[in-house]
């Protein structure tokens, strides 16, 4: 028995990898996040479709299971990418206790099709990296964004635009509130909305917007573009 988890993307459908888009032509049951996902995204396919908002880990794991028993192709699907922040391992650990084999399709993540959307690259010729993080909030009791901020990396948070302020302050507190900011909503879908500004405007603008979830927040001098010539180029 093997169940299929799909990395969905940030919820444009033409963003499916080809062997996704694939499995969830063939699926007979598509469990799907509600609450990030509408199911008028996933119309084309025609499976029996079940929207897993509300439903507990054991409630998941058995729907998955009982229909994996009956026989019927069951992908439960992810929003983004599977591994990050997708509490993917939590659903895996409990399948494989059934004896039932995982296989996750890897999908767009948000943090790239918001860079992709704002035209830039996440790194430059003098970051080091990139930190993809959430801030504190119902569950993390404590973040490091002022210890990363001190770091020579682009800071990408997830899951944190409804703490928009609290961020803007923590970082500007090392960075200045002149560090360049940006916040894409719904990356890549009809309705996105993309803000470029820095810490201290930010906020402001996102609640201008009315924008409270499902956001990108990009922090780094990458947001403006680089002048500096890379390596690959040089």
């Amino acid at each position: 028995m093997k169940v299929y988890f799909v990395g969905f993307g940030p919820g444009n459908v033409e963003l499916l990898t080809l062997k996704a888009y694939k499995l969830l032509k063939e699926a007979d049951l598509i469990i799907y996040p509600g609450s990030i996902i509408d199911e008028d995204f996933l119309r084309e396919f025609k499976a029996e479709k079940v929207n897993s908002h509300g439903m507990s880990l054991e409630e998941i794991t058995e729907t998955i299971e009982r229909n994996l028993r009956k026989g019927r192709k069951v992908v439960r699907v992810q929003s983004g990418d599977p591994s990050i922040f997708g509490s993917v391992w939590e659903q895996i650990r409990e399948l494989r206790k059934r004896g039932i084999e995982c296989e996750i399709i890897p999908g767009v993540s948000s943090v790239f099709a918001s860079a992709s959307s704002l035209g830039i690259e996440l790194t430059s010729p003098l970051t080091e990296g990139v930190a993809i993080v959430r801030p504190s909030g119902k569950t993390l009791k404590k973040d490091h964004l002022d210890e990363l901020a001190r770091l020579p990396l682009t800071l990408v948070i997830l899951l944190g635009v409804d703490r928009i302020e609290y961020i803007a302050e923590k970082i500007a507190g090392v960075r200045g509130w002149d560090e360049p900011c940006a916040v894409v909503f719904h990356a890549s879908r009809k309705d996105e909305v993309r803000i470029v500004s820095n810490l201290g405007k930010i906020a402001d603008e996102v609640r201008k917007r009315g924008i409270k979830r499902t956001a990108t927040i990009i922090v780094g001098k990458v947001v403006e573009g680089y002048n500096e010539r890379s390596y690959l180029y040089s």
